[in-house]
């Protein structure tokens, strides 16, 4: 079901197994739509709809079904020719504001992507002789059903333990144990929707590869989509590492060198130095393949010190702005201006408007480009 918002038209599909366009009594109740996409914290959604008591039993969009909590959820919008899907979600709480005047009542209903249905139960389980990104294939075969199809786009780990040395063991959900596995590797654990109902996996590095969307531009006259952005420069977020494994043949103590980020390839010409240093505390026990993964984990997994934040006006950008892809920023200066990794976007779609608040991120400041492409 669609419904037209200043030429931008909302797409929402809900349903038990296999969702299906919204019929005409959801679409009109609804007031507001709230799309988070983030790469630190996850996928998520915010629906809120006006009620009015329209029988004796109440609430007929209350009581109907398609609201109800585990119930999947698909939200997207249509700029121009082709649909863009937001989040494939699951709806897991319900907060309904009931009030005396007729029209004023409200129904909220928020969900997250379909990594929740990974978070469900918490089990103890060896794995024996298997390397991480094997583990990780196993545990997301199991989950087909909420539209989380192979291929699974997870990187390759050399490391595999042996049994007498040592064995992974699950102790939490597969949710949490999957996002634990990509930490020690300095990885990343997302999904990201690839059609309506179906999501695409990726467990591997943070890449900076991708195409970059079209440009955030500030200060360019009649091209500037982006009303107000600000930047900061943390230079205590990157760290340095210090520590030792211990060779297994001698016993000598060797010292781990510093070794470099998987975020690559660089975003700028001049990396805010790491100042602060992280002591290696589990690494004299391990051999040197693990421990310089380790090294390169805790380096990789410290923030980056440059984070810009603003909004987006929709209708001049012209596009969905996608979390976990570059993006270009023109006119900032020099110093800020460039590609972005993007962190986090939040749709706001109500009727009449559309906005897209985001979060970026690089490793410092100083463009690598002379032109930025709009």
């Amino acid at each position: 079901m669609l419904s037209s918002l200043l030429g931008i038209r909302l797409i929402l599909l809900l349903g038990e197994t296999i969702p299906l366009p919204a019929s005409y009594d959801i679409m009109n109740a609804l007031t507001h739509v709230e799309v988070t996409n983030d790469a630190d914290q996850g996928d998520g959604f915010q629906i809120t709809f006006a009620l009015s008591r329209d029988s004796l039993m109440g609430y007929s969009l209350l009581s109907g079904g398609s609201l109800d909590p585990f119930n999947r959820v698909v939200i997207g919008v249509l700029l121009g020719a082709s649909p863009e899907v937001l989040i494939n979600g699951v709806i897991t709480h319900q907060q309904f504001s009931p009030a005396s005047d007729p029209g004023l009542s409200t129904l909220t209903v928020t969900g997250k992507n379909a990594t929740v249905m990974l978070d469900l139960k918490e089990v103890n389980r060896p794995y024996k002789n298997q390397s991480d990104f094997v583990i990780v294939n196993r545990i997301l075969a199991n989950y087909v059903q909420y539209g989380l199809l192979p291929p699974y786009r997870v990187t390759p780990t050399t490391n595999i333990p042996i049994e007498l040395q040592r064995v992974s063991r699950q102790h939490e959900t597969d949710l949490k144990f999957i996002q634990r596995m990509a930490k020690r590797n300095g990885f990343v654990f997302y999904t990201e929707p690839l059609t309506f109902g179906v999501d695409t996996v990726y467990w591997g590095p943070e890449t900076h590869l991708s195409v970059p969307q079209p440009a955030i531009s500030m200060n360019m006259g009649p091209s500037t989509n982006s009303p107000s952005i600000q930047f900061s420069n943390d230079a205590l977020t990157p760290v340095g590492t210090e520590g030792s494994f211990v060779e297994p043949i001698t016993r000598l103590s060797i010292p781990i060198p510093q070794l470099p980020s998987l975020r690559l390839p660089p975003l700028v010409s001049g990396a805010t130095p790491a100042k602060r240093t992280v002591q290696l505390r589990d690494t004299a026990n391990q051999d040197p393949a693990q421990a310089a993964t380790s090294a390169v984990a805790t380096v990789t997994n410290s923030p980056d010190a440059v984070r810009g934040e603003g909004e987006i006006d929709t209708v001049r950008y012209g596009n969905v702005l996608r979390a976990r892809g570059l993006v270009g920023v023109r006119g900032a200066g020099f110093a800020y201006d460039g590609n972005y990794y993007v962190r986090r976007v939040t749709h706001t779609i109500a009727r009449g408007t559309y906005t897209q608040r985001f979060t970026i991120s690089r490793e410092g400041t100083g463009t690598l480009l002379p032109v930025v492409l709009p």
